[in-house]
């Protein structure tokens, strides 16, 4: 009776949090009329991405947005394969792209990080988008996020979905928007603990008044180390709304060993948010461990208090999808499930023993 106690009591908790982050993915903002949208500059940083990045280029071909105000830069970061050479030639003649390579060392950034540094000596937008080079972003995405940026908002982000077409890639599809929902309705409370960079936007001004990534501490999760700075300064809005014109459609990881991987990057990057993130996270892994562990202790009150927890991820999802119109992936829920419940467990015991990852070729 004592695990089903402390169990019960730590899923409850569970379920509070979660609901009030719902509540916080349906406020609502004002936007811009489409006539007053900024300028804006995408940067897509792109290291050996041959196979993908034609995908990604023609998705950026797509964006609409007012005439003579958007911007597409690309920045080679020392690829090794052909990915300089598609890019060169795919923009060849399309004045709204920009190909540059990373040459320029930024201090001490590494990788990623550096080759955005790079994107930004060049840009020239109101406002800084930032994708991946294995995204496609809806062809509304730009001005629909850009919209949001009324006076006094200095972050805006939107909903990174997978492509989907098996389990193994459906669950990771899930694990996205369960993330990303905990994220969207933290950040529209001003609670900001991360967000994803695939996805993310920013007053140029709010990154000049942080210092650019220069002057932050180099973290592997360059997206949430500048949502946290900007925060910081405790003078512009943080908005993260839930529109399926706002979303980027990214490709899955193929294998469990780049899953893994990604897993241990973002677990690593998750060791710098703030004490409300960690006890966050405390709850949910709490509450993962006593899935992971109730077997030991088998009873009528446990299966219902298992039960009600997965009630809950499903009632969650199901609200975020919903808007997004990607409801028809929720068919992939129970093996959501079964990997979130494992990996969530798991994550601390693969993070803590050792900070050092694999990413992009390149160990940091």
């Amino acid at each position: 009776m004592l695990f089903e106690m402390i169990f019960g009591g730590v899923v409850l908790v569970y379920i509070i949090q979660m609901f009030i982050f719902y509540l916080g993915t349906k406020k609502r903002f004002p936007v811009l009329e489409e006539k007053d949208l900024p300028t804006a500059s995408v940067i897509v940083a792109a290291r050996n991405e041959e196979d993908a990045i034609i995908r990604c280029l023609e998705g950026l071909e797509k964006l609409e947005y007012p005439e003579n105000k958007l911007q597409i830069i690309l920045v080679d970061d020392k690829s090794t394969d052909k990915t300089y050479e598609l890019i060169k030639n795919f923009i060849e003649g399309k004045p709204r792209f920009l190909l540059i390579q990373s040459g320029t060392e930024h201090g001490d950034l590494k990788g990623k990080t550096n080759a955005l540094a790079n994107g930004l000596d060049v840009a020239t937008g109101e406002i800084i988008f930032t994708t991946d080079a294995d995204c496609v972003p809806h062809p509304k995405w730009a001005k629909t996020i850009a919209s949001y940026y009324t006076e006094g908002v200095g972050v805006v982000n939107g909903f990174t979905a997978q492509v989907s077409d098996s389990n193994f890639t459906g669950m990771q599809h899930l694990d996205f928007i369960m993330l990303l929902s905990v994220a969207a309705g933290t950040i529209n409370y001003q609670w900001p603990m991360s967000c994803i960079g695939n996805n993310m936007s920013y007053l140029r001004k709010a990154y000049d008044e942080v210092g650019g990534y220069e002057n932050l501490p180099f973290s592997i999760t360059e997206d949430s180390n500048l949502l946290l700075a900007i925060d910081r300064l405790k003078k512009y809005k943080l908005v993260y709304p839930v529109l399926k014109e706002s979303v980027v459609m990214s490709l899955p990881c193929y294998d469990w060993k780049t899953l893994i991987r990604q897993k241990r990057r973002w677990g690593i990057g998750g060791l710098n948010s703030p004490v409300k993130g960690f006890i966050v996270m405390s709850f949910g892994f709490l509450a993962h461990l006593g899935l992971f562990i109730s077997p030991f202790f088998f009873s009528p009150l446990t299966i219902g208090i298992i039960l009600t927890k997965i009630f809950t991820d499903f009632l969650f999802l199901f609200g975020t999808l919903k808007r997004l119109g990607l409801v028809s992936t929720l068919k992939y829920f129970l093996a959501f499930e079964i990997y979130y419940t494992l990996y969530v467990f798991l994550l601390p015991f693969f993070v803590i023993p050792s900070q050092q990852v694999v990413w992009k070729e390149r160990k940091f």
